[in-house]
């Protein structure tokens, strides 16, 4: 039976065990999206400490699509290396590496009133919240544009040696703002059925699958509902995850809201795990499943129960960068420390 310590595989990868270190912006790049000393203790920090996955931050395929000034980005073959090298460092610690890929819209950072010059981009004109930008409405030409943006990315991250590339499709980014019927106002081919509304998503996944090699496996997270009436809902989600599948997409990171300035209803430790494991059943698609999830036995259940394939954790493994080799004593597996911990392992 798998279990979170069993090896897991992808295409041509295979993860040491199931635990994913989730994407999280760190807010710590330069204006030209570098990748800086902090992102290279960090991510190399937490593969020393055991988990089988890391994915880096979401990562900018253009200027204009940051969350924040201080996104890393992935628009410019200078900004390959440094990523390269973070990779390198990962790696040398026996865990994979993958990137995530996004693209802000109308939540770029410039699109908080007062905070930047640059007009946001989204389906439609309409603002995150009160205090944010009216964004400008993409045209096809400039949805063929973005849609360029994030194959050039992906190739970027080929030549960085990443090993997945994840695709930002949740939290109210872009390809979430087209998904969802709440931002999503258009009458065109990108607009009205899920079919239409998932046409963006469907692109940028074939043309980023054009250029990410047929060995490497390629993630979409997606907001499994928007917790508002009205909004992208668990079914449709399944039925884009169908479709993803069918486009060389292998595994489906679950999470939840962002899109509306709304918090979900009652928030407890693994929450969002029934996204993970109806996706999983129903569109017949690998998962992973995220958030609140902290103790080692429920992460263990969900793997045991085929409710995820994988588990990913955020703030736990800020918290605790070694969460995953505490977990494997706890849960009486065998997790090779690094040398130079070794002297501690039994304390």
């Amino acid at each position: 039976m798998p279990h979170l310590f069993s090896p897991y595989s992808l295409r041509g990868l295979t993860l040491r065990n199931r635990i994913v270190l989730s994407p999280m912006c760190m807010y710590t790049a330069g204006y030209d999206g570098l990748v800086t000393d902090w992102h290279l203790a960090h991510y190399a920090g937490r593969a020393a400490g055991g988990a089988g996955l890391l994915i880096v931050e979401a990562t900018a395929v253009e200027p204009r699509g940051r969350i924040s000034q201080h996104d890393l980005g992935l628009w410019d073959d200078a900004q390959i290396e440094p990523l390269a090298r973070m990779a390198r460092l990962v790696q040398a610690e026996g865990a994979a590496i993958g990137i995530q890929l996004a693209h802000a819209g109308r939540k770029a950072w410039s699109a908080n009133k007062g905070h930047g010059p640059e007009q946001p981009v989204a389906p439609s004109p309409l603002p995150f919240d009160e205090e944010w930008q009216v964004p400008h409405e993409l045209t096809a030409a400039e949805i063929d544009q973005i849609v360029d943006a994030w194959q050039g990315a992906a190739a970027r991250a080929q030549a960085a040696g990443f090993d997945v590339i994840e695709i930002h499709g949740a939290h109210g980014y872009l390809n979430h703002q087209f998904l969802s019927p709440l931002s999503n106002r258009r009458t065109d081919s990108y607009g009205s059925s899920v079919e239409n509304r998932a046409r963006l998503l469907v692109r940028v996944v074939e043309a980023v699958r054009q250029v990410w090699p047929e060995e490497k496996p390629l993630f979409v997270r997606v907001s499994a509902t928007d917790w508002v009436e009205g909004g992208l809902v668990p079914g449709e989600v399944v039925s884009v995850a169908r479709k993803l599948r069918a486009l060389g997409v292998d595994l489906v990171d679950c999470s939840s809201g962002g899109l509306v300035n709304v918090s979900p209803p009652g928030i407890g430790p693994g929450y969002q795990v029934p996204f993970a494991d109806k996706v999983r059943r129903e569109a017949g698609i690998a998962t992973a499943a995220v958030g609140l999830i902290t103790a080692p036995e429920l992460a263990d259940e969900i793997v045991r129960n085929g409710r995820a394939d994988l588990v990913a954790l955020g703030r736990e493994l800020l918290r605790h960068p070694h969460w995953p080799l505490d977990a494997a004593r706890i849960l009486g597996h065998e997790l090779t420390w690094p040398k130079q911990y070794r002297r501690a392992r039994l304390g």
